[in-house]
Protein backbone atom coordinates (compact mmCIF):
# COMPACT_ATOMS: atom_id res chain seq x y z
CA UNK A 1 0.00 0.00 0.00
CA UNK A 2 2.32 2.92 -1.29
CA UNK A 3 1.59 6.68 0.09
CA UNK A 4 -1.13 5.02 2.44
CA UNK A 5 -1.08 6.68 6.33
CA UNK A 6 -2.52 5.55 9.39
CA UNK A 7 -3.94 7.85 12.22
CA UNK A 8 -3.33 6.66 15.29
CA UNK A 9 -6.58 8.24 18.00
CA UNK A 10 -5.63 7.97 21.40
CA UNK A 11 -8.59 8.31 24.19
CA UNK A 12 -6.90 9.95 27.14
CA UNK A 13 -8.60 11.01 30.70
CA UNK A 14 -6.77 12.24 33.55
CA UNK A 15 -3.63 10.15 32.06
CA UNK A 16 -0.89 13.13 32.56
CA UNK A 17 1.99 10.62 33.86
CA UNK A 18 0.86 8.05 30.33
CA UNK A 19 1.13 9.85 27.69
CA UNK A 20 4.38 10.59 27.30
CA UNK A 21 5.48 7.11 28.08
CA UNK A 22 2.96 6.37 25.13
CA UNK A 23 4.25 8.56 23.14
CA UNK A 24 7.41 7.07 23.33
CA UNK A 25 6.73 3.24 22.73
CA UNK A 26 4.47 4.24 20.01
CA UNK A 27 7.31 6.35 18.22
CA UNK A 28 9.39 2.93 18.36
CA UNK A 29 7.27 0.83 17.93
CA UNK A 30 6.11 2.93 14.30
CA UNK A 31 9.90 2.26 13.12
CA UNK A 32 9.32 -1.56 12.28
CA UNK A 33 6.48 -0.59 9.34
CA UNK A 34 6.94 1.33 6.21
CA UNK A 35 3.52 4.07 6.66
CA UNK A 36 3.34 7.61 7.15
CA UNK A 37 1.18 8.40 10.61
CA UNK A 38 -0.39 10.99 12.53
CA UNK A 39 -1.30 10.40 16.52
CA UNK A 40 -4.29 12.37 17.62
CA UNK A 41 -4.11 12.84 21.11
CA UNK A 42 -8.11 13.10 22.57
CA UNK A 43 -8.24 15.36 25.75
CA UNK A 44 -11.66 13.97 26.89
CA UNK A 45 -12.45 17.45 29.70
CA UNK A 46 -9.01 16.48 31.46
CA UNK A 47 -9.12 17.86 34.92
CA UNK A 48 -4.73 16.96 35.83
CA UNK A 49 -2.04 17.78 32.95
CA UNK A 50 -2.94 15.79 30.77
CA UNK A 51 -3.53 18.31 27.99
CA UNK A 52 -0.46 20.43 29.08
CA UNK A 53 1.70 17.09 28.69
CA UNK A 54 0.17 16.65 25.05
CA UNK A 55 0.93 20.26 24.15
CA UNK A 56 4.39 19.25 25.13
CA UNK A 57 4.83 16.40 22.76
CA UNK A 58 3.52 18.60 19.96
CA UNK A 59 6.24 20.93 20.14
CA UNK A 60 8.80 18.50 19.04
CA UNK A 61 6.59 16.14 16.84
CA UNK A 62 4.44 17.86 13.68
CA UNK A 63 3.09 14.47 13.90
CA UNK A 64 1.25 14.88 17.30
CA UNK A 65 -2.10 16.42 16.98
CA UNK A 66 -4.73 17.14 19.94
CA UNK A 67 -8.50 17.30 19.83
CA UNK A 68 -9.49 19.12 23.38
CA UNK A 69 -12.74 18.65 24.71
CA UNK A 70 -14.54 21.24 25.93
CA UNK A 71 -15.61 18.71 28.89
CA UNK A 72 -15.76 15.28 29.83
CA UNK A 73 -17.90 14.11 27.43
CA UNK A 74 -17.15 10.31 27.96
CA UNK A 75 -14.83 7.49 26.41
CA UNK A 76 -16.99 6.81 22.82
CA UNK A 77 -17.96 10.52 22.68
CA UNK A 78 -13.91 10.64 22.44
CA UNK A 79 -13.29 7.83 20.58
CA UNK A 80 -15.92 9.77 18.19
CA UNK A 81 -14.22 12.76 17.85
CA UNK A 82 -11.07 11.43 17.48
CA UNK A 83 -11.71 9.62 14.75
CA UNK A 84 -13.92 12.80 12.98
CA UNK A 85 -10.42 14.70 12.63
CA UNK A 86 -8.36 11.42 11.64
CA UNK A 87 -7.24 11.82 8.17
CA UNK A 88 -5.58 8.72 7.54
CA UNK A 89 -6.44 5.76 5.20
CA UNK A 90 -7.02 3.40 7.92
CA UNK A 91 -7.43 4.73 12.02
CA UNK A 92 -6.08 2.74 15.19
CA UNK A 93 -7.91 3.67 18.40
CA UNK A 94 -6.57 2.80 21.74
CA UNK A 95 -6.49 4.31 24.83
CA UNK A 96 -3.29 6.74 27.14
CA UNK A 97 -3.15 4.23 29.57
CA UNK A 98 -0.88 1.78 28.38
CA UNK A 99 -3.04 -1.30 28.97
CA UNK A 100 -3.63 -1.61 25.00
CA UNK A 101 0.35 -2.32 24.55
CA UNK A 102 1.73 -0.56 21.70
CA UNK A 103 3.39 -3.22 20.50
CA UNK A 104 1.08 -4.90 18.86
CA UNK A 105 0.36 -1.63 16.68
CA UNK A 106 2.79 -2.68 13.70
CA UNK A 107 0.76 -6.03 14.03
CA UNK A 108 -2.44 -4.19 13.07
CA UNK A 109 -0.60 -1.96 10.40
CA UNK A 110 0.65 -5.01 8.58
CA UNK A 111 -2.39 -6.61 8.63
CA UNK A 112 -4.08 -4.26 6.94
CA UNK A 113 -1.42 -3.46 4.75
CA UNK A 114 -1.91 -7.67 3.85
CA UNK A 115 -5.46 -6.76 2.89
CA UNK A 116 -7.57 -6.51 6.37
CA UNK A 117 -9.89 -4.14 6.04
CA UNK A 118 -10.92 -4.77 10.20
CA UNK A 119 -8.08 -5.73 12.87
CA UNK A 120 -9.39 -6.44 15.88
CA UNK A 121 -7.85 -7.66 19.72
CA UNK A 122 -9.27 -9.41 22.63
CA UNK A 123 -7.97 -9.56 25.62
CA UNK A 124 -6.95 -12.97 27.20
CA UNK A 125 -6.33 -12.08 30.36
CA UNK A 126 -5.86 -8.41 32.49
CA UNK A 127 -2.93 -8.67 35.07
CA UNK A 128 -4.67 -5.21 36.38
CA UNK A 129 -8.11 -6.39 37.56
CA UNK A 130 -9.48 -8.56 40.12
CA UNK A 131 -11.47 -11.66 39.63
CA UNK A 132 -14.93 -10.02 40.62
CA UNK A 133 -14.53 -7.40 37.94
CA UNK A 134 -13.65 -10.51 35.40
CA UNK A 135 -16.13 -11.95 36.64
CA UNK A 136 -18.91 -9.76 36.28
CA UNK A 137 -17.19 -8.64 33.03
CA UNK A 138 -17.85 -12.18 31.61
CA UNK A 139 -21.63 -11.94 32.95
CA UNK A 140 -22.28 -8.44 31.04
CA UNK A 141 -21.16 -10.19 27.98
CA UNK A 142 -23.46 -13.01 28.50
CA UNK A 143 -26.76 -10.54 29.76
CA UNK A 144 -25.71 -8.63 26.54
CA UNK A 145 -25.75 -11.51 23.80
CA UNK A 146 -28.73 -13.05 25.78
CA UNK A 147 -30.82 -10.07 25.17
CA UNK A 148 -29.15 -8.17 22.43
CA UNK A 149 -30.12 -8.76 18.15
CA UNK A 150 -26.54 -8.14 17.55
CA UNK A 151 -23.74 -10.32 18.86
CA UNK A 152 -21.07 -8.08 20.61
CA UNK A 153 -17.18 -10.79 20.47
CA UNK A 154 -16.35 -10.88 24.66
CA UNK A 155 -13.38 -9.02 25.94
CA UNK A 156 -12.76 -7.13 22.70
CA UNK A 157 -11.44 -3.88 23.68
CA UNK A 158 -11.64 -0.55 21.67
CA UNK A 159 -7.72 -1.23 20.61
CA UNK A 160 -8.89 -1.82 16.92
CA UNK A 161 -8.23 -0.80 13.53
CA UNK A 162 -10.39 0.13 10.57
CA UNK A 163 -10.08 0.70 7.07
CA UNK A 164 -11.04 4.36 6.05
CA UNK A 165 -14.22 2.39 4.30
CA UNK A 166 -15.56 1.50 7.13
CA UNK A 167 -14.67 4.88 9.52
CA UNK A 168 -16.53 6.54 6.79
CA UNK A 169 -19.49 4.82 7.24
CA UNK A 170 -19.15 5.12 11.28
CA UNK A 171 -18.99 8.82 11.12
CA UNK A 172 -22.69 8.20 9.64
CA UNK A 173 -24.19 7.51 12.90
CA UNK A 174 -25.18 10.15 14.77
CA UNK A 175 -26.08 8.82 18.05
CA UNK A 176 -25.87 10.26 21.51
CA UNK A 177 -25.82 7.39 23.58
CA UNK A 178 -23.16 4.79 21.21
CA UNK A 179 -20.93 1.83 21.90
CA UNK A 180 -18.58 1.50 19.16
CA UNK A 181 -18.38 -2.43 19.76
CA UNK A 182 -21.96 -2.73 18.92
CA UNK A 183 -22.21 -0.75 15.80
CA UNK A 184 -19.00 -2.23 14.92
CA UNK A 185 -20.65 -5.64 15.28
CA UNK A 186 -23.58 -3.97 12.74
CA UNK A 187 -21.24 -3.23 9.99
CA UNK A 188 -18.50 -5.88 10.24
CA UNK A 189 -18.27 -7.93 7.60
CA UNK A 190 -17.39 -11.48 7.41
CA UNK A 191 -14.20 -11.52 5.66
CA UNK A 192 -11.46 -9.04 5.69
CA UNK A 193 -11.51 -8.98 9.86
CA UNK A 194 -8.22 -10.27 11.82
CA UNK A 195 -7.64 -10.74 15.70
CA UNK A 196 -5.27 -9.98 17.48
CA UNK A 197 -4.77 -12.39 21.37
CA UNK A 198 -3.19 -10.15 23.83
CA UNK A 199 -2.99 -10.23 27.71
CA UNK A 200 -3.36 -6.61 29.22
CA UNK A 201 -0.65 -5.26 31.50
CA UNK A 202 -0.86 -3.18 34.48
CA UNK A 203 -1.56 0.36 33.95
CA UNK A 204 1.85 2.28 34.00
CA UNK A 205 0.36 4.84 36.02
CA UNK A 206 -3.01 5.79 37.91
CA UNK A 207 -5.79 4.23 38.17
CA UNK A 208 -8.48 2.92 35.74
CA UNK A 209 -11.55 5.75 35.49
CA UNK A 210 -14.54 2.83 35.35
CA UNK A 211 -15.77 2.35 38.77
CA UNK A 212 -18.98 0.40 39.46
CA UNK A 213 -21.34 2.91 38.85
CA UNK A 214 -20.06 3.44 35.17
CA UNK A 215 -19.92 0.10 34.35
CA UNK A 216 -23.48 0.00 35.37
CA UNK A 217 -24.52 2.49 33.55
CA UNK A 218 -22.63 1.51 30.50
CA UNK A 219 -24.17 -2.12 30.66
CA UNK A 220 -27.51 -1.06 30.83
CA UNK A 221 -26.79 1.71 28.12
CA UNK A 222 -25.64 -0.85 25.62
CA UNK A 223 -28.53 -3.23 26.38
CA UNK A 224 -30.72 -0.74 25.29
CA UNK A 225 -29.11 0.77 22.86
CA UNK A 226 -29.19 -2.76 20.43
CA UNK A 227 -31.92 -4.81 21.67
CA UNK A 228 -36.24 -4.10 21.96
CA UNK A 229 -35.85 -7.68 24.29
CA UNK A 230 -36.40 -5.78 27.22
CA UNK A 231 -39.75 -4.22 26.28
CA UNK A 232 -40.95 -7.75 25.36
CA UNK A 233 -39.62 -9.00 28.99
CA UNK A 234 -42.05 -6.31 30.39
CA UNK A 235 -44.71 -7.72 28.69
CA UNK A 236 -43.95 -11.15 29.21
CA UNK A 237 -43.20 -9.85 33.33
CA UNK A 238 -46.76 -8.27 33.06
CA UNK A 239 -48.44 -12.02 31.59
CA UNK A 240 -46.80 -13.91 34.63
CA UNK A 241 -48.03 -11.37 36.41
CA UNK A 242 -51.75 -11.48 35.11
CA UNK A 243 -51.20 -15.45 35.62
CA UNK A 244 -50.08 -15.54 39.05
CA UNK A 245 -52.97 -13.18 39.80
CA UNK A 246 -55.84 -15.81 37.98
CA UNK A 247 -54.30 -18.85 39.92
CA UNK A 248 -54.14 -16.84 43.13
CA UNK A 249 -57.89 -16.11 42.83
CA UNK A 250 -58.86 -19.82 41.72
CA UNK A 251 -57.25 -21.18 44.60
CA UNK A 252 -58.95 -18.48 47.02
CA UNK A 253 -62.13 -19.45 45.56
CA UNK A 254 -61.43 -23.36 45.70
CA UNK A 255 -60.00 -22.94 49.84
CA UNK A 256 -63.53 -21.00 50.64
CA UNK A 257 -66.11 -22.52 48.75
CA UNK A 258 -64.99 -25.88 48.63
CA UNK A 259 -62.71 -26.65 51.41
CA UNK A 260 -64.39 -24.47 53.76
CA UNK A 261 -61.26 -22.74 54.84
CA UNK A 262 -61.50 -18.85 55.03
CA UNK A 263 -58.37 -17.47 53.65
CA UNK A 264 -56.19 -14.95 55.77
CA UNK A 265 -56.83 -11.52 53.93
CA UNK A 266 -54.08 -9.19 54.90
CA UNK A 267 -51.05 -11.39 54.25
CA UNK A 268 -52.85 -12.41 50.93
CA UNK A 269 -53.21 -8.97 49.87
CA UNK A 270 -50.30 -7.48 51.14
CA UNK A 271 -48.43 -10.54 49.12
CA UNK A 272 -50.88 -9.17 45.62
CA UNK A 273 -49.84 -6.01 46.20
CA UNK A 274 -45.95 -6.31 46.70
CA UNK A 275 -45.51 -8.28 43.89
CA UNK A 276 -47.62 -6.49 41.29
CA UNK A 277 -46.56 -3.26 42.68
CA UNK A 278 -42.52 -4.88 42.23
CA UNK A 279 -43.95 -5.87 38.43
CA UNK A 280 -45.33 -2.73 37.47
CA UNK A 281 -42.11 -0.53 39.16
CA UNK A 282 -40.30 -2.97 36.95
CA UNK A 283 -42.14 -2.79 33.74
CA UNK A 284 -42.57 0.59 34.09
CA UNK A 285 -38.32 1.07 34.70
CA UNK A 286 -37.95 -0.31 31.30
CA UNK A 287 -40.03 1.66 29.71
CA UNK A 288 -38.40 4.57 31.11
CA UNK A 289 -34.84 3.86 30.12
CA UNK A 290 -36.14 3.68 26.25
CA UNK A 291 -38.23 6.89 26.29
CA UNK A 292 -35.58 8.31 28.12
CA UNK A 293 -33.06 7.62 25.05
CA UNK A 294 -35.83 8.61 22.48
CA UNK A 295 -35.85 11.96 24.64
CA UNK A 296 -31.95 12.74 24.16
CA UNK A 297 -31.92 11.56 20.61
CA UNK A 298 -34.54 13.58 18.93
CA UNK A 299 -32.83 16.76 20.76
CA UNK A 300 -29.91 16.37 17.91
CA UNK A 301 -27.75 18.11 19.43
CA UNK A 302 -24.15 18.25 18.76
CA UNK A 303 -22.03 15.00 20.30
CA UNK A 304 -18.94 17.21 21.60
CA UNK A 305 -17.47 20.74 21.53
CA UNK A 306 -13.59 20.38 20.79
CA UNK A 307 -10.74 22.75 19.60
CA UNK A 308 -8.15 20.65 17.00
CA UNK A 309 -4.93 22.02 18.03
CA UNK A 310 -1.81 21.51 15.41
CA UNK A 311 1.85 22.96 14.78
CA UNK A 312 1.79 26.68 14.26
CA UNK A 313 2.95 25.78 10.40
CA UNK A 314 0.16 23.17 9.97
CA UNK A 315 -2.57 24.53 7.80
CA UNK A 316 -5.27 23.34 10.02
CA UNK A 317 -3.49 25.03 12.61
CA UNK A 318 -6.01 25.76 15.76
CA UNK A 319 -9.67 24.80 13.77
CA UNK A 320 -12.84 25.19 15.83
CA UNK A 321 -15.31 21.95 15.82
CA UNK A 322 -18.76 21.94 17.35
Amino acid sequence: MPNKSVSIVISAFNEQDNVQELYKQLKNELKKVDVKYELIFVDDGSSDNTYGNCLKLQKKDKSVKIVQLKRNFGHEIAMTAGMDYAKGDAVIFMDADLQHPPHYVPQMIKLWQQGKEIVLTKRVDNKDTSFLYKFCAKSFYFVLNLLSERKIMESAPDFRLLDRKYVDFLKGFNEQDRLFRGLLSWIMPNDNVALIDFVAPERFSGESKYNFIKSLRLAVNSIVQFSVVPLRLATYIGLLGAVFALLLGIYVFVEHFFLHNPTPGYATIMVTVVFLGAVQLICLGIIGEYIGKIHMEVKKRPLYVADYITQKDDKDDAEKDI
